[in-house]
C-alpha cells in the first residue's frame, strides 16, 4: 500500500497511478454493484425538491454511492447533484461513524482538497480582470526573488505557467499524516522543500507536471497584490459573492470541520481496518487544498463562476481554454482530461464536456464538474485511499453517470 500523503502529487491520487494498465474502462451500474464485498447499511437519497421532479435516472445515482459502500472502497460516499433547472438533489450512502453507525449527514461538510485550486485560481483571474496582474507576466515580477534553487528561475515562469501546471517547479515533501496532521506549516517551509530538490521538468510551458508548488505560490500572489490573506480575499471576493455560505478557509491551527461533517477515514496498511483521520491541520495543502465545503456549496461556486459572477466571460474561456492533457497515468487515458488554469476539462459517455476539478486528503476523495447547460455534480466518498484496487475508477464512474443522469437526449454525441 503506498504512503498516505495530503492532496496528492496529482488530482486523481496514487490509486490511479497504482492501476495504471490494470484493464479498468467504463463500467455500467450493474457491473458496479456486482463487486463482492462486506457491505455497510446504505442511507437513502434526500431531495431539497419533490421526488416527482426528477426522472427514474436519478434513482441510478443512489444505487451508485451504495454500490461504492459496499464494495468497501470507503465507509460512507455523499453527493449533491444540481439539474440543468436548477433543482438539487443530495444523496448519501453508507455509515459515518463506524462505532455508532450514524448516519453520513446529508450534505455534510468536507474537506474539498485540490478543489480550493479553482478557488485560488480565480482569486488570480480576479486580480487580472481588474488589471493588477498580467497572465503572461514572470512570477519574479510580483514575487521578486522568491523562485530560485536548483535550476529555477522566477524570471522564466510566468502567472500563466503557474496555474495551468506548466511550470516544472517539484511538488514539496508530503510526510504521513500521522506526521504532517498535528503540525503547522508556513508556506515558505514548502516552498523551501519544492526549491531543494534539482529540477528534472522540460522548460516552463513544455509540458504539465501537477505540483501543488504552483498553488503556494498562486496564493503567494494573491497576498503579495492584494496586501490581504489569501484566506481572507477568496472570503470576501469570491465566497461572499457568490452567497457561499457553507463554505470556509480554516483559520491558522484549526484542525476541526463544523458541523454536520462527513467523517474522513484511512485504511490501516497493517490490519486494513479504517482509522478516523477527520482532524488534521490542513496547512501543508494552504492555497494547494485547505479549505473545506459541502458538495452543495462546491456546486453553487462553479454555478457563480460559469454565470459569469466572478470572473468574466472572456477570463472564464481563458481559463478553459487548454491543450494541456493530464501526464499518463493520471487519467483514464479515453478520457482526454485536460488542465486549464486551476480546473479540469473532461468529455462525458454521454457526449459533451464538463469542467471542475477532484481533490484527495486523508479521509477524503471528492470529483466536481459543470455542464455547459448547468449540470453540476460534487461527489465525495470518506477515504481517500481504499482497499479496493481499482476505488477511484468507480467513483469516475458513478461521477460521469451523475453528470450524463439529467443529459438531455438531443444532447448526445
Amino acid at each position: 500500500m503506498s504512503q498516505q500523503v495530503t492532496d496528492r502529487s496529482g488530482p486523481l491520487g496514487t490509486i490511479a497511478r497504482r492501476c495504471k494498465g490494470s484493464g479498468a474502462g467504463r463500467r455500467g451500474v450493474a457491473a458496479l454493484a456486482l463487486v463482492a464485498a462486506g457491505g455497510l447499511a446504505a442511507v437513502g437519497v434526500q431531495h431539497a425538491e419533490p421526488a416527482q421532479a426528477y426522472g427514474p435516472k436519478k434513482d441510478s445515482i443512489q444505487a451508485n454511492l451504495d454500490a461504492l459502500v459496499r464494495a468497501g472502497v470507503a465507509p460512507g460516499a455523499l453527493a449533491s447533484v444540481r439539474d440543468r433547472h436548477g433543482r438539487v438533489t443530495n444523496y448519501t450512502a453508507g455509515v459515518n461513524d463506524l462505532r455508532t453507525k450514524a448516519k453520513v449527514p446529508t450534505d455534510g461538510y468536507v474537506r474539498m482538497a485540490s478543489n480550493t485550486k479553482m478557488y485560488t485560481a480565480v482569486a488570480v483571474l480576479q486580480l487580472v480582470d481588474e488589471g493588477a496582474v498580467k497572465l503572461d507576466e514572470p512570477i519574479e515580477t510580483y514575487l521578486p526573488g522568491l523562485v530560485r534553487g536548483n535550476g529555477f528561475d522566477g524570471r522564466t515562469i510566468t502567472v500563466r505557467h503557474i496555474l495551468e501546471q506548466t511550470s516544472g517547479l517539484p511538488g514539496y515533501d508530503q510526510p504521513h499524516v500521522y506526521e504532517y496532521g498535528n503540525k503547522y506549516y508556513e508556506p515558505r517551509d514548502l516552498l523551501d522543500s519544492a526549491f531543494a530538490k534539482e529540477a528534472t521538468a522540460p522548460a516552463p510551458g513544455e509540458k504539465m507536471q501537477y505540483s501543488n508548488t504552483n498553488y503556494i505560490l498562486a496564493g503567494l500572489l494573491v497576498q503579495k497584490v492584494t496586501g490581504r490573506p489569501i484566506g481572507e480575499v477568496i472570503t470576501n471576493k469570491i465566497l461572499k459573492r457568490a452567497e457561499l455560505s457553507k463554505t470556509y478557509w480554516p483559520g491558522v491551527g484549526d484542525k476541526t470541520i463544523r458541523q454536520p461533517h462527513a467523517q474522513g477515514y484511512l485504511p490501516d496498511p497493517e490490519t486494513m481496518k479504517w482509522v478516523d483521520t477527520t482532524q488534521l491541520d490542513p496547512s501543508i495543502a494552504w492555497a494547494a487544498g485547505q479549505m473545506i465545503a459541502t458538495p452543495s456549496d462546491i456546486n453553487r461556486f462553479l454555478v457563480a463562476l460559469q454565470s459569469g459572477k466572478l470572473i468574466k466571460p472572456a477570463t472564464l474561456a481563458q481559463m478553459r481554454d487548454s491543450n494541456i492533457f493530464l501526464p499518463a497515468g493520471e487519467a483514464m487515458p479515453e478520457l482526454a482530461w485536460q488542465y486549464g488554469l486551476g480546473t479540469i476539462g473532461f468529455d462525458l459517455s454521454c457526449g459533451g464536456r464538463a469542467w471542475g476539478h477532484g481533490g484527495d486528503i486523508d479521509g477524503y476523495s471528492s470529483r466536481t464538474a459543470i455542464t455547459s447547460d448547468g449540470r453540476a455534480v460534487t461527489i465525495v466518498v470518506t477515504a481517500d485511499s481504499s482497499p479496493v484496487a481499482d476505488g477511484v475508477f468507480r467513483v469516475l464512474d458513478a461521477f460521469d453517470a451523475a453528470l450524463c443522469a439529467d443529459k438531455q437526449p438531443s444532447q448526445g454525441r
